[in-house]
């Protein structure tokens, strides 16, 4: 009898349990389920990380081989993160511009937290409150026509210099080495703009603030184990690369305070002066601080990156060169070099920038967006807290909307209104949605600004012993920008004024 009471005790609390037990059992059978894109098979821990490291490949050209096998949009395992792949224009605008607020955070990657001070920047700030008031204030104080405007005596000043460089090394005929000449360019430019001072007589010198720019742009997205793997052992592997005192190490150089360049950075200052808020918070020393990386990694790495491949191109498309050079001197006429007041007059040279924008995104990836909330793309399912990654690199090649894509032809935009301001998604150079690149008018300014009149002011050719074909069209990938993998090296002769 005793045994029996306790048998009874221990079943009642079970078959109290039941009923709940048997709802939630009906619950989920009757629930709905989900349909995930396609996947290739993954590797327990890693994923499918080993799928993204051919030798001599980059990852964009590794995504685009996978999505050629698995489609369009392709869900991968990067350790532990779901990450979503867009490899079409219809499943970016759906993704984008469709879905927009569902998947327009960010996901935590570790060298960005560190390199912006816990994420006080525009670019790699999460969705929320702080970001939507440090982008409007941005987009007014920095970025606006009217701001961009009044730098205009920098740019062309700054444009000035090099072309004079270039015009000593053109009377010994002698090859000038144009990705150096196109980063320190870039480099004097954003920091007259910031600081209001150039490099001449300045503490931190040319050469290391371009490396420290070099740098800063590997660590803030390059690969950290800690942003693949469980915390603990994250860790134990980055310990072991050395990637913890890399990311010290440019943290430290990037951002030492210095009280005389931060005085010139005017606008901002007066904001902190007049204690503006950002939410809850004050405006701070930080937040500019982290507002300028962006600015110096987005308008010096980019700008320069494109106007090299621009430049490569041209020397091995010798029509389109003499094409662009005969409409800027036809339209600059007795000056010895082109404004800006000249530059919108110069369609085809806008139609090069377009083409070399298409062909050779700086960011063949756009920058990683991460999902807030469920939602649908071509009828798959996307959970929350997916990192999307859109290929514009994969996107601006699709025979679908480009033909003969790997061809170089400027001339493909004469007739089609195609711009790069989000709004056509077989070209998305700048992405597209909340979280399009605020500066965009400011990049194409100055790359237009210095192609012009390094096609105006000379007659470019290959250094002697070598023909057009012998200029590689070879990427590199620094951080997250597509690079020409060697310097580009031309020889200038100087054209002289009527």
């Amino acid at each position: 009898m005793a045994d029996n009471t306790v048998l009874l005790i221990l079943w009642i609390p079970f078959l109290l349990l039941l009923p709940l037990l048997l709802l939630l059992l009906r619950k989920e059978i009757n629930k709905p389920q989900k349909h995930f894109p396609p996947s290739p098979p993954k590797l327990p821990i890693i994923g499918n990380l080993h799928q993204l490291t051919q030798s001599g490949s980059s990852l964009h050209q590794n995504l685009w081989r996978l999505s050629e096998k698995y489609g369009p949009l392709m869900l991968l395992q990067l350790g532990r993160r779901p990450t979503l792949i867009i490899s079409s224009a219809e499943a970016a605008k759906q993704t984008l511009t469709d879905n927009d607020l569902h998947c327009c955070s960010r996901p935590y990657i570790w060298g960005s937290r560190r390199l912006t001070f816990n994420y006080l920047d525009i670019a790699f700030s999460p969705y929320g409150e702080y970001w939507r008031e440090i982008r409007k204030i941005c987009v007014l104080e920095i970025f606006s026509a009217k701001r961009v405007q009044s730098y205009r005596s920098i740019r062309e000043e700054e444009v000035v210099k090099m072309i004079d460089s270039i015009s000593d090394a053109s009377a010994s005929s002698s090859p000038v080495n144009l990705t150096e000449k196109l980063f320190a360019l870039m480099g004097s430019i954003i920091f007259r703009i910031v600081f209001g001072t150039s490099f001449q007589g300045h503490d931190l010198e040319h050469e290391r603030f371009l490396r420290v720019l070099h740098d800063s742009q590997n660590m803030i997205l390059g690969f950290s184990a800690a942003d693949f793997f469980p915390p603990g052992i994250g860790w134990i592997i980055d310990r072991i690369s050395g990637k913890h005192r890399e990311f010290d190490r440019v943290s430290r150089e990037a951002w030492e305070d210095k009280q005389e360049h931060e005085d010139t950075v005017d606008v901002l200052l007066k904001m902190i002066k007049e204690q503006t808020g950002i939410g809850a918070a004050q405006l701070g020393h930080n937040n500019i601080k982290a507002v300028l990386l962006d600015l110096f990694l987005g308008g010096v790495e980019n700008s320069a990156t494109t106007i090299i491949w621009a430049m490569a191109e041209l020397a091995t498309n010798t029509r389109v060169m003499k094409k662009a050079q005969e409409e800027i001197r036809n339209c600059i006429g007795n000056k010895r070099k082109a404004t800006e007041i000249d530059i919108e007059q110069l369609q085809y040279l806008k139609m090069i920038v377009k083409e070399t924008l298409r062909l050779h995104p700086p960011g063949p990836l756009v920058v990683t967006r991460e999902t807030m909330s469920h939602f649908k793309v071509l009828s798959y399912d996307v959970d929350p807290r997916t990192t999307i990654i859109v290929n514009d690199w994969a996107i601006s090649r699709d025979p679908e909307f480009w033909n003969d894509p790997e061809k170089f032809i400027p001339e493909r935009f004469d007739d089609r209104s195609v711009d790069f301001k989000g709004q056509h998604f077989d070209f998305l150079p700048f992405g597209a949605g909340r979280r399009i690149c605020p500066g965009i008018y400011m990049a194409t300014t100055i790359m237009e600004l210095a192609l012009a009149n390094l096609l105006c002011c000379f007659d470019w050719k290959v250094p002697d012993g070598m023909n057009e074909e012998d200029i590689k069209m070879e990427e590199t990938t620094h951080g997250v920008t597509n690079s020409l993998k060697n310097p580009l090296n031309l020889v200038p002769d100087m054209v002289e004024g009527p």
